[in-house]
């Protein structure tokens, strides 16, 4: 993580670099928000990220609207991921509670939980 002293919560959205190589050139830099309770982000070297894209169509629960990330920003829910919070590179935002709650819904739909 480049910000060192950054704090990652829940609802946020970071760009990550999945290329996890660090001094890559960054040309697998993905923004994704984190899933991850507080309590947990702040204890683990570990946190739970849904990618987010504005490539793909929004087709509920499996892809979600996410507005407060941007025009056509969504959160592809079946493709969360765990990842070393050493991949994160910077916080860019955060999404809105609604933006949130949809994404959680559509993580349970997927999970089946």
């Amino acid at each position: 993580m480049s910000e060192a002293a950054a704090v990652v919560r829940r609802g946020d959205v970071w760009w990550i670099n999945l290329d996890g190589a660090s001094g890559s050139d960054g040309q697998n830099m993905h923004p994704a928000v984190v899933l991850t309770a507080d309590g947990l982000n702040r204890a683990r070297r570990s946190i739970v990220v849904v990618p987010l894209s504005n490539q793909a169509e929004v087709r509920p629960p499996i892809v979600v609207a996410t507005p407060s990330a941007g025009l056509r920003a969504v959160a592809v829910c079946d493709q969360l991921r765990a990842i070393d919070k050493g991949l994160l590179v910077q916080a860019i935002g955060r999404l809105a509670p609604s933006d949130l709650r949809a994404v959680q819904d559509g993580v349970r739909t997927v999970l089946e939980l």
